[in-house]
């Protein structure tokens, strides 16, 4: 299997990562990586990353952890519809988790999905991510706790 790394968003990756696509049934499931690049340029908490599988930009993904807080969130999360189904978002996910274990003062992370989006359900269950519940906008909000020996 080739190896996922993921890279911050620049200039130079921008347009590759703004271009991927949902396959037709999920592009309800989570907003368009233009309208995140967009958003991360004036939140200065957020992390955008493309997900590299050798030289090719296969997804995107954004979290924020920021210093005075013990919790990082996920907030974007997605593979290109032409690279699902080969383990990149599993391998993605591990790279984002162990990112945020390297900082140091993350205890525990969150993830939102659409309830009716199962495959993400199966990729955080599997992970560890337990469901708390629904949000204000209705999505779905699971949670992992690091332990200690992880961060």
């Amino acid at each position: 299997m080739v190896e996922i790394r993921l890279v911050p968003v620049t200039g130079a990756n921008r347009a590759l990562v703004a271009s991927l696509e949902l396959a037709p049934g999920q592009i309800d499931f989570v907003a368009s990586n233009a309208e995140s690049l967009d958003e991360a340029r004036s939140d200065r908490d957020a992390r955008p990353r493309a997900v590299m599988a050798g030289d090719r930009v296969v997804g995107f993904l954004m979290y924020e952890a920021p210093r005075d807080d013990d919790e990082a969130r996920i907030y974007r999360f997605m593979i290109d519809r032409s690279s699902q189904g080969k383990g990149y978002g599993k391998a993605a996910l591990r790279e984002v988790l162990g990112e945020i274990r390297a900082l140091g003062h993350v205890r525990h992370v969150s993830i939102c999905y659409e309830p009716e989006n199962e495959a993400a359900r199966q990729l955080y269950r599997a992970a560890g991510f337990v469901e708390e519940g629904l949000d204000e906008d209705g999505e779905m909000i699971a949670d992992l706790i690091l332990a200690a020996g992880d961060r």
